[in-house]
């Protein structure tokens, strides 16, 4: 959770990402979130495509469903946080849990599912863009 995402080799650790974000949805009456490795692609590519543009954006390469159906994702429900500036998970995750839109994504609903990243780009402003996925599908 305190890992410096701005260094050079650092790794997300997403259970332990799963694992923050299910204690804080149980908290809230919710049910937890699991790893999904089709969403870690998937968040790993928006992180990467906003770190190598240098901007922080949803729509830097396409929408979240346009990405999702793409990728052939079955996602019957699924909301995204991205962020940036951010060097630890404890930062990011604090970061959205205090502003209301990017709470309430990760307060949504009946997700399952969760795919997390982190990119750091030295030579941009923000130096690590984050990516929060939560879905839910039909498959088990």
């Amino acid at each position: 959770m305190y890992v410096n995402m701005a260094d050079p080799g650092a790794h997300l650790d997403p259970v332990a990402a799963a694992s923050m974000i299910s204690q804080y949805r149980q908290n809230n009456g919710l049910g937890a979130v699991s790893v999904d490795p089709d969403l870690m692609a998937l968040a790993e590519a928006q992180s990467s495509i906003m770190a190598e543009k240098n901007k922080l954006d949803h729509d830097v390469r396409a929408p979240l469903a346009k990405r999702l159906a793409s990728a052939g994702y079955p996602a019957t429900a699924a909301v995204e946080n991205v962020s940036a500036g951010y060097h630890t998970l404890a930062e990011a995750f604090s970061g959205w849990r205090d502003s209301p839109p990017h709470k309430a994504n990760m307060l949504k609903s009946g997700v399952t599912k969760l795919g997390i990243a982190a990119s750091y780009a030295p030579n941009t402003k923000y130096k690590v863009f984050w990516t929060l996925i939560l879905a839910s599908t039909d498959r088990a």
